[in-house]
């Protein structure tokens, strides 16, 4: 088994203020690259925050020069960083809701939320998925919250040989205890690790749980945030199995 060392970046995100949110990012990855993570996932829209009121004027290209910073720094620290924002992929088409993957390798990844919930379908539109990405040995599958609500989701992501199920996400403490069952059904039915990265506080008018989780692929709990705030769960895996640490990410 080849050691692999993941985390989940429970960030909270200033509504609309897309400047505030790239250098909290910053700080997050530079956290990260000191803790040996090779794959950071941020929640959902986690760059702009989860403002569907603001997410036309919002969004962007995935390659706008506003993210070149991001791009730059994940590859100057050798961490693959996966960032939630709104994204149009030409000037006339539809608002989506993106999770980019800043690689490592100074490359672009692009996944679009497939499943909307109800009520976003009044500033977004549906997306189309995205590739697996690769880290290490291992190959990773995106999801975007409403997404894993979809077992057909989770389902394909082993099809297509998923080690790892990364999801960024928007739970707020009445949708945790079902929502985490089943990502935790996933773990285990599929034999994939699952890792779910959640806001760290309110944003768009919903109070976030928290709690950003890792668990392995027998379905057992890694580690888990304590509660909300700007957190990082970091799982290490090596030939002993899995060891957990839950980092407090200060202002710069």
């Amino acid at each position: 088994m080849t050691t692999l060392t993941i985390a989940a970046a429970q960030s909270i995100s200033v509504a609309g203020d897309l400047a505030a949110n790239i250098a909290r990012h910053l700080r997050f990855m530079q956290v990260a690259a000191e803790q040996g993570v090779q794959l950071l996932v941020f929640p959902e829209l986690s760059l702009t925050g989860y403002e569907r009121g603001l997410a036309a004027a919002l969004a962007i290209a995935p390659d706008a020069r506003v993210l070149q910073p991001l791009r730059d720094f994940a590859r100057e620290v050798g961490v693959t960083s996966v960032v939630g924002v709104p994204i149009r992929l030409s000037d006339d088409s539809p608002v989506l809701i993106g999770a980019l993957v800043l690689g490592a390798d100074g490359s672009l990844g692009v996944y679009s939320k497939q499943h909307l919930h109800p009520g976003e379908e009044v500033a977004f539109a549906p997306g189309t998925g995205g590739s697996t990405l690769k880290i290490g040995t291992d190959t990773v599958a995106l999801a975007v919250c409403a997404d894993f609500s979809h077992a057909s989701h989770a389902a394909a992501a082993a099809r297509q040989g998923a080690d790892l199920y990364a999801a960024g996400v928007l739970i707020t403490e009445n949708g945790y205890a079902p929502d985490t069952a089943l990502l935790q059904g996933y773990a285990h039915t599929h034999s994939m690790a699952v890792l779910m990265a959640n806001h760290g506080g309110a944003t768009g008018g919903w109070e976030s749980a928290g709690r950003s989780a890792i668990w392995a692929a027998d379905g057992s709990l890694i580690a888990a945030a304590p509660g909300t705030g700007n957190l990082m769960v970091v799982a290490r895996r090596n030939a002993d199995g899995w060891k957990e640490q839950i980092v407090a990410v200060a202002e710069a």
